[in-house]
């Protein structure tokens, strides 16, 4: 997925000499600005599984949900499935019971934003800043102290600015390999089919367990989790 450009409107450039570029982190390919905070992460975005190996990502968006979380938790369990949950901040601190059952089972955060505005790299820094770093501290404040690992920028509207802020702030940028398009309701059997058909783009699979009626996405992952072990796959967690 690439990077879209940074949009909004930017403070002017410090004058004078401009400080040395900060070491990056093992492993990166991007360029950080040497005026912004260094990234203790990679600021690049995050597709493959963390250890390598034949495994899979599932990555669920957009909540957590009081009805669709706890459903899609109890098959991630039956089906001995890890996922990385990426939450939008108000639902986090509004659910903070659901943020601490997903850590408890075992499960990692990532920080969706707060507004889930997927126009946001057209957006000034300092929004885009403002929408990372507070639903950080939700997320955060909702799970009893557990940070997100991973940063999503909603709808892939990452910038070089934002996935500097957010790796500053130890969250890696997350993106995907396969949509399961699953938020368009096209069917369980159709997300089925998608999932099956797009594997071979990556490991990082995306669905959303808030915004809307899951159980769609809930049938397609009782479908999809045994058939993804039948063909040897195990459940990792995002390379950070």
């Amino acid at each position: 997925m690439t990077p879209a450009p940074t949009g909004g409107t930017d403070p002017a450039s410090p004058t004078g000499p401009r400080p040395p570029a900060p070491p990056a982190p093992p492993g990166q390919t991007s360029s950080p600005d040497p005026s912004l905070p260094p990234p203790v992460v990679s600021m690049d975005i995050a597709h493959a599984v963390e250890g390598g190996g034949k495994a899979v990502n599932l990555t669920i968006d957009d909540g957590p949900d009081p009805v669709w979380t706890p459903r899609i938790l109890t098959i991630l369990r039956e089906n001995k499935a890890r996922a990385t949950f990426c939450m939008v901040g108000p639902q986090a601190a509004a659910h903070p019971e659901l943020v601490r059952r997903v850590v408890a089972e075992g499960h990692r955060l990532c920080d969706h934003s707060v507004a889930h505005d997927t126009g946001m790299d057209h957006r000034s820094r300092a929004y885009q800043k403002d929408q990372i770093l507070t639903a950080a501290r939700q997320i955060e404040r909702a799970s009893g102290g557990v940070k997100p690992l991973y940063y999503r920028a909603p709808g892939g509207a990452f910038t070089p600015y934002s996935r500097q802020i957010a790796a500053s702030a130890g969250m890696r940028p997350l993106g995907w390999n396969v949509d399961s398009k699953d938020f368009e309701l096209p069917g369980a059997g159709t997300i089925v089919r998608t999932v099956k058909s797009e594997l071979g783009n990556g490991p990082t699979i995306l669905f959303h367990d808030g915004g809307g009626d899951r159980s769609q996405t809930a049938e397609a992952l009782e479908r999809l989790l045994p058939w993804l072990r039948g063909q040897g796959y195990g459940f990792g967690f995002p390379e950070r």
